[in-house]
């Protein structure tokens, strides 16, 4: 896995550098702005793009701007951004363009290094992870006529499991509950939110971004 690590904080970027090659992962390239970010992918075409939300000269959302760039130049990129606190804004304009090998953590999530060297793999696979503290704030937020609170409460344990990433046998052993179960569950969650199998739509995704419009509208 070739990894590039986009981060201002020299501190964070050089801390995650060693990590990941004491986990003998190839770190090819670190850069502290978005110009050297992007300079990187181009020369050096990695695998997976790990990269900061804020970034100079305005520390805004020059990150995201970055990445969704970054996979325009270099398709298939799986990229992993990470933010000082939840931003749901930017946590949906990322997923927008796409859901495939994409990644939305929490800094503080790296000091927890087996969850943080679990999301980066599930990502660099094309899966997909979202910081477990944006699906809780998540939860707690509706709009009148909301599908999602057609949803029973076990459902939406279900469907939070899901929207961090997690495949069904994973979710059945959080829940302590059979893959059978959660099989069902997932079915009750998708004709709950009217998502009708399609060859051109990823339901599991599409239950997410659900996740993630209802809060960003609010």
């Amino acid at each position: 896995m070739r990894i590039v690590i986009a981060e201002d904080d020299p501190l964070l970027r050089e801390g995650l550098a060693l990590l990941l090659r004491a986990e003998a992962l190839d770190v090819v390239a670190t850069a502290a702005d978005p110009d050297g970010f992007l300079k990187a992918i181009d020369e050096c075409e990695p695998d997976v793009a790990i990269v900061d939300v804020r970034m100079p000269p305005t520390h805004t959302d020059e990150g995201i701007v970055a990445a969704v760039e970054a996979r325009r130049r270099l398709p298939g990129l799986a990229v992993l951004v990470l933010s000082a606190y939840v931003e749901q804004a930017f946590a949906t304009e990322l997923l927008s363009h796409g859901s495939a090998g994409l990644g939305y953590l929490l800094k503080e999530r790296v000091g927890r290094v087996q969850e943080f060297l679990a999301a980066l793999h599930r990502v660099a696979e094309g899966g997909t992870a979202i910081d477990p503290e944006v699906v809780a704030q998540l939860l707690t937020r509706s709009r009148p006529d909301n599908r999602l609170d057609r949803l029973s409460p076990r459902e939406r344990d279900v469907l939070a499991l899901m929207a961090e990433g997690l495949g069904n046998a994973a979710i059945a052993e959080r829940l302590v509950v059979t893959d059978g179960a959660v099989h069902k569950h997932i079915r009750s969650i998708f004709a709950k939110l009217d998502l009708a199998p399609t060859d051109r739509t990823d339901r599991r995704v599409a239950a997410v971004l659900q996740y993630l419009e209802s809060g960003h509208r609010r």
